[in-house]
């Protein structure tokens, strides 16, 4: 069911203003009837906003207050023994809880506020990622080339409201071939090197369905089904070739002609106007960044977020892998003036746990984007589950006792992995003063089912509270 609401963050005092129209489709121009919800019944009415804007002039809470609400609630057994933690004030700056601030921590899948906020720095949110087909070395062989799009569709069908279609790219290969008939389809995702597998993912990450093979040419992020609901859906193991086989049926090539390999080089035409090796045939170009770093949040979406971070990789000349992708990101959170040494990846998606980020960084990373001068990074906002209402916090903050307060006032990315829970975002305090939070926990006894509500009630404990 597509909720149509529109979802209004006013950081007062900072100059952003970020309105999110939601949670995907309709957005930038799309087609809300290409999504797999598209069966749409009568329109929802108009809703009131879910944040309301701060007030600039809200007073400031108190360390002491703060720390007087918060201590009893972070050192709960179902937290376990390391939770680190980092609350500040938006506008000021100003620290107001620190407890394990600086310490690298298992971030889990808050990570992706570090794979949005880098991947819009290096690319800007108006970026859009192509895929291209050209003409292959041999007569009739046309060659896919993937440049990394993970949302990609065959048709408008596809799970990704808005997404580049193969269709659409098969129309003009088709076009630019004129009389000529394809014959053979040629896989190239070279743009993308190492392995397809991240390192430090738990051993049934590639087949669970909520990872899979990372690959620079895939459709529907690599889902057999694009019709599925949101969440683990089943995975091509070869995303590349099964997006080379949707192709080569849409240009009526037997899909044994697929594999893998490379385009040639641009040459001269040959005689007749037969497009010469190399040459473009056709292309297709993904949603913007902004949309893509939305989709990504809103969704947890793991490949998708492994796609962005080689799009940083890219945009600073490092190879697009794993490990590429991780150093451009931590070199990118440098290059923006934040404390790097408080940042290790090995993914972008947090599916790692080799990751470590410090609350501290997480803190920083929000309040930066939150600033008038870097008007690129408030895209990172959008998709930003809010609780009680949206995404993973959809079921939060409603029954469990003593979280109320978050619901509609809690806007946050969580992250879970087996003994890691995790949530970073903003919440708006009884007095109407932003604040932004981060709270990491990496040694976990219990599963989610104690552990979330925990967290619950230390970000419900920030929205009821002047603290003064």
């Amino acid at each position: 069911m597509v909720l149509a609401v529109v979802l209004l963050l006013v950081l007062a005092g900072v100059g952003v203003v970020v309105t999110r129209p939601g949670p995907v489709a309709g957005w930038l121009g799309d087609d809300v009837g290409s999504g797999p919800k598209a069966a749409a019944a009568t329109p929802d009415p108009d809703p009131s906003d879910v944040l309301a804007g701060p007030d600039p002039n809200a007073p400031l809470p108190t360390a002491d207050g703060v720390r007087a609400v918060l201590d009893p609630l972070v050192g709960v057994a179902a937290l376990g023994s390391r939770v680190n933690v980092s609350v500040a004030d938006v506008i000021s700056g100003q620290t107001l809880f620190a407890k394990g601030a600086d310490d690298g921590t298992v971030p889990a899948s808050v990570t992706k506020l570090a794979t949005g906020v880098t991947a819009l720095a290096a690319r800007g949110p108006g970026y859009r990622i192509p895929t291209r087909a050209v003409a292959g070395a041999k007569a009739g062989e046309v060659v896919i080339i993937g440049g990394g799009d993970p949302t990609l569709a065959i048709d408008k069908k596809g799970y990704y409201p808005g997404a580049a279609r193969l269709d659409d790219l098969a129309a003009q290969v088709r076009t630019a071939l004129g009389g000529a008939t394809p014959t053979s389809v040629t896989v190239d995702g070279s743009v993308y090197s190492g392995p397809v597998y991240g390192p430090g993912w738990d051993d049934d990450i590639p087949t669970g369905g909520s990872g899979g093979a990372v690959t620079a040419l895939m459709t529907d992020g690599a889902r057999r089904d694009p019709s599925v609901d949101h969440g683990a859906a089943a995975r091509f193991a070869e995303p590349d070739l099964a997006a080379g086989k949707a192709f080569a049926r849409l240009l009526g090539v037997p899909t044994d002609t697929v594999k893998r390999g490379t385009a040639p080089a641009p040459a001269q035409a040959a005689a007749g106007g037969t497009p010469a090796p190399g040459a473009e045939l056709g292309v297709v170009q993904s949603p913007p960044m902004i949309r893509l770093v939305d989709i990504m949040i809103s969704e947890s979406d793991n490949l998708v977020a492994e796609a962005l971070a080689r799009q940083v990789a890219l945009a600073r000349n490092q190879p697009a892998s794993f490990d590429g992708g991780a150093a451009a990101m931590d070199a990118q959170v440098a290059e923006l003036g934040l404390p790097a040494d408080e940042i290790t990846l090995s993914d972008g998606s947090g599916l790692s746990r080799r990751n470590r980020i410090s609350p501290s960084l997480l803190t920083d990373l929000i309040r930066l984007a939150a600033s008038p001068d870097h008007p690129e990074l408030a895209g990172v906002f959008g998709g930003l589950p809010v609780g009680g209402w949206s995404g993973t916090l959809d079921e939060r903050y409603r029954n469990t006792p003593g979280t109320a307060a978050g619901a509609g006032s809690v806007r946050a990315k969580t992250g879970t992995l087996t003994a890691v829970h995790s949530i970073a975002g903003l919440v708006t305090t009884a007095d109407g003063r932003l604040l932004t939070f981060a709270v990491l926990t990496d040694q976990v006894p219990g599963g989610k089912e104690t552990a979330q509500p925990a967290l619950d009630r230390i970000t419900a404990a920030l929205a009821g509270c002047g603290c003064g």
